[in-house]
């Protein structure tokens, strides 16, 4: 039988500091997507983790509340481990099909040198996207809800936020992704489609990297299964494309076929 490690909930507890933190993911979401340059998303991501947890320890959460104790540690690895191999594995099944290479085909990855693909996943998307995310959603603000309403509303409320601070980077997905777009449509209509599916599938995801954090006692359970998700997203879609544009110079006769040996 499995425990779930969770911050014990306390009646009395004031109600502006989650809403604070409410607050503070909408601003950031809007500076990140609307504001920032690209180059300074890494600054204000660290910052903002940062300030995050200066604002739970500053509510009373202790460092097990919030999924990041030591005594969880060794486990919350493991868990992370094991997600990075699972979906490796699944990327690799699922790229070994035609159609699982059509959905994983991204132009925003097209562009990527080696070097920028190697910084982007190693290092934007643990530090930039995860290490935040993970943190604002499974650490801070899922400890202060859990302390006050408890487990269930801490899952279904940061992961429902979860899913709606997706909105703006899911904008336009559909023109970028071949497969997405032959899904949901062109136009207006799709990208409608395009930003629900995206709330849709990242509020379900909320609800697992919850579940993974309360299973483990450590928030480095779902950051494990997040940045491969999105890391091994990248990798994978970049060889694709590079693999295909090969293919496509050389019967254009525009790259001849290497010599063996």
């Amino acid at each position: 039988m499995f425990e779930l490690i969770a911050p014990e909930q306390i009646s009395g507890l004031p109600w502006w500091p989650p809403v604070l933190v409410i607050i503070t993911l909408v601003l950031f979401n809007l500076l990140y997507h609307r504001v920032a340059p690209q180059a300074h998303h890494l600054l204000w991501a660290l910052g903002g983790t940062f300030f995050l947890l200066a604002l739970g320890v500053l509510d009373g959460n202790s460092w097990t509340d919030m999924g990041l104790g030591w005594g969880y540690l060794f486990w919350g690895l493991l868990w992370a481990i094991g997600s990075i191999i699972v979906v490796t594995l699944g990327y690799l099944v699922v790229s070994s099909f035609r159609k699982g290479r059509d959905a994983m085909h991204d132009e925003r990855v097209s562009a990527l040198s080696g070097p920028k693909l190697m910084f982007n996943a190693l290092v934007e998307v643990p530090f930039g996207t995860v290490l935040f995310e993970e943190i604002a959603f499974r650490a801070v603000l899922f400890s202060m809800l859990a302390r006050r309403f408890g487990v269930v509303w801490a899952i279904v409320i940061t992961s429902v936020l979860f899913g709606l601070w997706h909105i703006l980077p899911s904008i336009g997905t559909h023109e970028q992704s071949a497969a997405l777009g032959g899904v949901v449509g062109k136009g207006r209509r799709g990208a409608i489609l395009a930003v629900v599916a995206s709330v849709v599938t990242t509020t379900l995801a909320g609800v697992v990297f919850a579940l993974m954090r309360l299973l483990s006692g450590s928030v480095l359970a779902p950051m494990g299964l997040h940045w491969a998700t999105n890391g091994m997203g990248y990798f994978f879609s970049w060889t694709i494309i590079r693999a295909r544009a090969r293919r496509r110079r050389r019967h254009l006769g525009e790259d001849p076929p290497r010599e063996p040996g």
